[in-house]
């Protein structure tokens, strides 16, 4: 199932890549915890600029293995530093090390109408908990920090028959959205989105139980907007925006 979701999405690419590199638009590889954010500083960036950009989200990993078979991005926004590091192991990347850029923050989300409210940490060893939602750990670095985090509150074996594994944070925000899970393990930016603000609650996970979620950039060498790539990073990192991001839930790092 994965291969062929893997598959198709770089049939895609290629296709978005033909039609990119003829416009000359600027290709991002976006990690699923930033679509409740990047697509408000794109509109910012391409007011200030003149120059058009696309992103494509997706869980690191995915992405990574994208970049890996020539997926055509020329900036790759991870969720973490491990996958990036991968891209420019593999010499496809421009610089040494990648760029940190923001620190992610886990939470756990429940609907207004969940079983587990009033909402705590505690809630997941309530008797009344049935479901409860997490990115693929292998896949996604959110999914990695809620593994991390059951196994330092020791529910790993007590929660195991409950999981809903999705394949990328952005999902599992859905799962728990949509009622198909009592609580979510989910990124403070999707916590924050004026949807998910509105029809529940969260409580972050305390910092100490889960390693902290570093999320890394890389500008890609043979990228066909470099140029324009270094721009955005560059646009990322700047003060201003960076304001923005701690606002949206993505600390400085």
């Amino acid at each position: 199932m994965f291969r062929r979701a893997l598959l198709i999405l770089l049939i895609l690419a290629a296709v978005q890549s033909v039609l990119a590199q003829e416009n000359g638009t600027l290709r991002i590889a976006a990690a699923a915890d930033l679509q409740p954010v990047l697509p408000a500083l794109i509109d910012q960036f391409e007011k200030q600029t003149n120059k058009k950009v696309e992103a494509s989200y997706a869980s690191s990993a995915t992405l990574a293995t994208q970049i890996l078979n020539g997926g055509p991005f020329s900036l790759f926004l991870s969720a973490d530093l491990s996958f990036p590091q991968k891209v420019v192991a593999a010499g496809l990347g421009d610089s040494a090390e990648p760029v940190p850029y923001a620190r992610g923050t886990l939470v756990l989300w429940a609907r207004n109408d969940s079983p587990v409210q009033p909402l705590s940490i505690d809630s997941l060893r309530s008797p009344s908990l049935r479901t409860v939602a997490v990115a693929n750990a292998e896949h996604a670095p959110y999914g990695r920090a809620a593994k991390a985090a059951l196994e330092k509150l020791g529910l790993t074996d007590a929660l195991k028959g409950k999981l809903v594994v999705a394949e990328n944070i952005a999902q599992a925000a859905q799962y728990a959205d949509s009622g198909n899970a009592d609580v979510g393990f989910i990124s403070l930016t999707s916590a924050l989105t004026p949807r998910l603000s509105g029809s529940g609650k969260y409580v972050e996970v305390p910092q100490d139980d889960y390693p902290p979620i570093l999320q890394g950039a890389v500008v890609l060498k043979h990228g066909s907007n470099a140029a324009e790539a270094h721009q955005f990073l560059d646009f990322l990192l700047s003060p201003p925006i960076r304001k923005q991001l701690a606002e949206r839930g993505l600390k400085a790092p």
